[in-house]
């Protein structure tokens, strides 16, 4: 006879605590145990198309920056096709590129950045064109599941994609563009509370 598990409780949560980066980039933390930490690389040096930087800050409900953050992109390539089997094109993708990294925030400043290539068009399932974007997902102490959003530039074409469509006010969705501030540089901070909070996503 099979035994009865409905008398266990379900566990506690808790957020990802002070040692997510001793964990996830340890590096960041001071522990040189890997020849590269996982995750620096998203697009390789030989991938084609426009090299960028991303970088911000991760603000707090009182606009104090968060000092201990871990944000993970997952993107396409130069030319919108993603490295992953769920991507009819995937075995067109770009010789090196991986289209996933994370960034540490400076334990000081709080800023985090990112080096990589600005992705392509990218095409939903239902084959509507998604502007180019970077997924992000941030977690942090403080923040029990881990938070799931989307960077779009300020240089594209974003009046039609159908995820920014979905969010009914024109300026919330002024949240989820990165500004660029110089050639190759985009600025995107991500608020998560307040009046000015970025859109997170449920995935």
């Amino acid at each position: 006879m099979p035994q009865r598990l409905d008398y266990l409780k379900e566990s506690p949560s808790q957020t990802a605590g002070p040692y997510v980066h001793i964990g996830l980039a340890p590096e960041a933390a001071g522990f040189s145990i890997y020849r590269q930490d996982l995750g620096q690389d998203i697009a390789g040096p030989d991938a084609p198309g426009e090299r960028i930087r991303v970088e911000g800050i991760v603000y707090d409900g009182t606009g104090v920056a968060v000092r201990d953050v871990l944000i993970e992109a997952w993107q396409a390539d130069a030319n919108g096709i993603h490295p992953h089997p769920d991507d009819p094109r995937a075995a067109q993708v770009a010789s090196g590129f991986r289209g996933w990294g994370r960034a540490i925030s400076d334990f000081d400043s709080g800023i985090w950045a990112f080096e990589t290539v600005k992705p392509g068009v990218v095409p939903e399932r239902a084959g509507r064109p998604q502007a180019p974007h970077i997924s992000l997902w941030i977690v942090a102490r403080g923040i029990n599941t881990g938070l799931q959003t989307r960077l779009y530039f300020d240089d594209e074409n974003n009046s039609a994609d159908p995820v920014l469509t979905l969010i009914e006010q024109p300026q919330r969705r002024e949240t989820l563009i990165a500004r660029k501030t110089g050639p190759g540089l985009y600025r995107f901070d991500i608020h998560l509370q307040g009046d000015a909070e970025t859109v997170f996503l449920d995935v």
